[in-house]
């Protein structure tokens, strides 16, 4: 059945970023394939604990919804389950929240297992406390957005608590096997001593276009190419591809998630071992569509999340991306930021000077002599370091060189000169 659906929010003390929150609940729904025929506001000091909205209000809803011939209401925060049930009861019709909506992007996006695992763990959580009414509502209802979770579990929700929680800890076991995975990976590359820079930022700001440009251009065969579509949330999994540079230098590239206003917090606690990638950075890309007008916005909640991760610590470069839509905004360059355009493939060079100024700040220029037995060392310094000179002396092999600081501390009885 066609979905055609109202969207209504509740303008709390006059929220200065409600107008671009209310146009972003619609993304969220055509992201969901419904057709937002319509939009209800009320300005208010405080929300109405059993409706969300005022009672006048659910009957002008009631009006607009037989219309514009609407079968779904998408409210703009998070209802309770009391204020689900007794709006479906007096508008007869399905009514759903932001988190829900969210919550549905995420199942139908999410392609790996860990992944798929979390998005469940979410929808159980925001379902918990949801039971008598969800169990309602859907058992009237025929697909669509905001009845997925008819699958999660049991097809019929015939669920009691206990099941849920039974199910929820057996998900969460799963997880953790593949926590584990990913964290001995992550301490493997951590004794590699090889630097993580992640991108950070609000879906559908270029995140994944940018990565792909910086592999194209600085390692072709690197790696295939993560998924970039204009759309919110493309991208689920955290994705991550070496970046090799001529020197010999190399370091990681994460992609993560993409933020956004009043991310749930269910998805947020279930994602947190993925965004892990994110708190052990040695750098943070955070990447800003330069052509939004209310980037300034968007840069707020996504250093918002960034703190809730607990990696508000890790050193910051703000790539302005999308820098050939945004026109005077992106004239010159500052020290803590960088404007790009992936799709164009300008700045890039900048922006990957400003990323090794960053991570590659412990290296330094020293020359070593290196014995003629010890071949398999200048093997090693030519595959990990940049090595600026060669010459054979009737000692050895003498490199000039360009090193990591722990290179130059463990081979240190070699140098004959050092910076």
């Amino acid at each position: 059945m066609e979905q055609r659906a109202i969207v209504v929010g509740v303008n709390l003390n006059n929220q200065p970023d409600f107008a671009e929150s209310m146009a972003e609940l619609a993304n969220l729904a055509a992201a969901c394939g419904v057709e937002v025929v319509g939009e209800m506001t009320q300005k208010v000091s405080h929300v109405n604990t059993s409706h969300y909205i005022g009672s006048g209000k659910v009957k002008e809803l009631e009006i607009v919804l037989a219309q514009l011939e609407a079968n779904v209401v998408i409210f703009n925060d998070e209802l309770s389950p009391s204020q689900i049930r007794n709006l479906e009861k007096d508008l007869a019709c399905k009514v759903i929240d932001r988190t829900i909506l969210i919550l549905d992007i995420f199942a139908e996006r999410a392609q790996t297992r860990e992944a798929q695992l979390q998005v469940e763990v979410a929808q159980l959580q925001y379902m918990l406390p949801r039971l008598i009414g969800l169990r309602e509502s859907l058992g009237r209802q025929s697909g669509g957005v905001g009845t997925k979770n008819k699958g999660v579990g049991e097809t019929k929700l015939e669920l009691d608590r206990r099941r849920i929680e039974s199910k929820i800890t057996a998900l969460h076991r799963e997880l953790e096997t593949l926590v584990a995975q990913r964290q001995v990976q992550r301490k493997q590359r951590q004794k590699n001593r090889v630097p993580v820079v992640s991108l950070v930022g609000y879906t559908n700001a270029g995140k994944s276009s940018l990565m792909n440009a910086m592999m194209e251009l600085y390692d072709p065969s690197g790696g295939k190419p993560v998924l970039a579509r204009d759309m919110l949330f493309a991208t689920l999994e955290t994705s991550v591809r070496s970046i090799e540079l001529p020197d010999n230098k190399s370091f990681l590239l994460t992609d993560t998630v993409g933020f956004v206003r009043n991310l749930p917090h269910h998805l947020i606690k279930a994602f947190r071992s993925t965004l892990e990638e994110v708190a052990e950075s040695d750098l943070l890309l955070h990447v800003v569509d330069s052509s939004n007008p209310e980037h300034e916005q968007l840069i707020a909640v996504t250093r918002h999340t960034v703190k809730e991760l607990g990696a508000d610590h890790i050193p910051v470069l703000y790539v302005y991306n999308k820098a050939d839509l945004a026109g005077d905004a992106a004239e010159g360059q500052e020290e803590d930021r960088v404007y790009v355009s992936a799709m164009q493939k300008t700045g890039l060079e900048e922006l990957m000077q400003r990323i090794r100024d960053r991570i590659f700040d412990n290296y330094m220029q020293c020359e070593m002599l290196i014995p003629f037995d010890q071949g398999k060392l200048v093997a090693y310094f030519n595959e990990n370091a940049h090595v600026l000179n060669t010459e054979y002396e009737e000692n050895g092999t003498k490199l000039a060189l360009e090193c990591s600081t722990a290179d130059y501390e463990k081979y240190r009885a070699f140098v004959v000169h050092g910076q």
